[in-house]
């Protein structure tokens, strides 16, 4: 989970798990290449995990808990090394399952790029052009690059991150709809209220009151 991602739990009784939380620079910290990583397991928000994943994840998410705890010389550093292979793992699985296995280095870079872009711009910026603009590229190919990696075309992708934000907002603040309409950068509170319900099936009250 992203910070400040909205997220809800629903654990069955005699659930057991692990919950690693770590600020963003504390990963960072590790080596060059601990950025991208962090950016590339980022864009998906769940990763389903098949019997053998697990068996590969467990020993190193019960190494981190043993490291945490018992804090020797050098047990950060024996976490981060951890962390980085547990997301290279995710992304291996990802890929193995991803609906096209032959996109090439630079539309991985060019799709990273643009989902960093939503993140920071989604209030500003709603149109694929915009976005395609900023990545010196066409809206054409900018549709064919998150078509290829994600099968999904780029205003899909805006609505997804739109809609992300206006659930964060419902449901981590007490503002008024009207006023995280407006900070969402919708000029038009009523088209906001229709736009949310086309997508989640609920108007922004009767969201906020099922799920807070």
């Amino acid at each position: 989970m992203r910070p400040g991602q909205v997220h809800k739990l629903h654990l069955k009784h005699g659930s057991t798990g692990y919950l690693v939380q770590f600020k963003t620079a504390y990963f960072l910290s590790h080596n060059k290449s601990s950025p991208q990583l962090l950016r590339k397991v980022g864009n998906q928000n769940h990763y389903p995990l098949n019997a053998d994943l697990f068996k590969k994840m467990d020993p190193l998410l019960s190494s981190i808990l043993l490291e945490y705890n018992e804090k020797q010389e050098e047990y950060h550093e024996v976490i981060k090394a951890n962390l980085s292979i547990l997301f290279i793992q995710l992304l291996r699985q990802r890929q193995d399952t991803g609906p096209d296995h032959t996109h090439t280095p630079y539309q991985q870079e060019k799709l990273e790029k643009f989902l960093e872009l939503l993140e920071g711009n989604i209030t500003q910026y709603k149109q694929v052009s915009q976005y395609a603009d900023l990545l010196h590229l066409s809206v054409y190919q900018l549709n064919a690059i998150t078509k290829a990696l994600l099968n999904k075309n780029a205003s899909q992708l805006i609505n997804e991150y739109s809609i992300l934000e206006a659930k964060r907002n419902l449901l981590a603040t007490v503002n008024q709809v009207s006023q995280i309409a407006y900070h969402l950068g919708y000029e038009d509170v009523s088209y906001f209220i229709r736009f949310f319900k086309k997508h989640t099936g609920y108007t922004p009250d009767a969201y906020r009151q099922n799920f807070s």
